[in-house]
């Protein structure tokens, strides 16, 4: 019933940029936290960004802070992560979630309740 779907990620060359959304339906965003996770094969689910129910607080892993900016539109059920400079390592499966627990960017995984399938964002070096 509660479905995210990622869009935006493609192929790109190093410095390039991607924009990717989230859009969500069967609840509304408001009072979620949103989160961006990705994945490589052979590693485990990495952080990436997260922001809170509001959008006052977010929080950013040292490896995209800086080049990486998370928002998103309550009133559309939408988040977004605007991806900047990007280098040939954040290529990965980009997720995002959601998290009912308190409302705040938690970098953990296990605090999110409902999660995409995934986007996929190469960088070409």
């Amino acid at each position: 019933q509660v479905e995210l779907v990622e869009s935006g990620g493609g192929l790109v060359q190093a410095g390039g940029s991607l924009r990717l959304s989230c859009a969500t339906s069967g609840r509304t965003l408001g009072s979620y936290a949103v989160g961006w996770f990705r994945q490589t094969p052979g590693k485990e689910r990495e952080f990436v960004a997260a922001i809170s129910w509001d959008a006052s607080a977010k929080n950013y892993a040292d490896s995209v802070k800086g080049r990486f900016t998370i928002s998103r539109v309550n009133a559309k059920n939408t988040a977004f992560l605007q991806m900047d400079s990007l280098k040939p390592e954040d290529t990965a499966l980009y997720y995002c979630a959601i998290s009912q627990f308190d409302g705040m960017p938690t970098r953990w995984f296990e605090s999110y309740d409902y999660w995409g399938r995934g986007t996929q964002v190469t960088v070409s070096s």
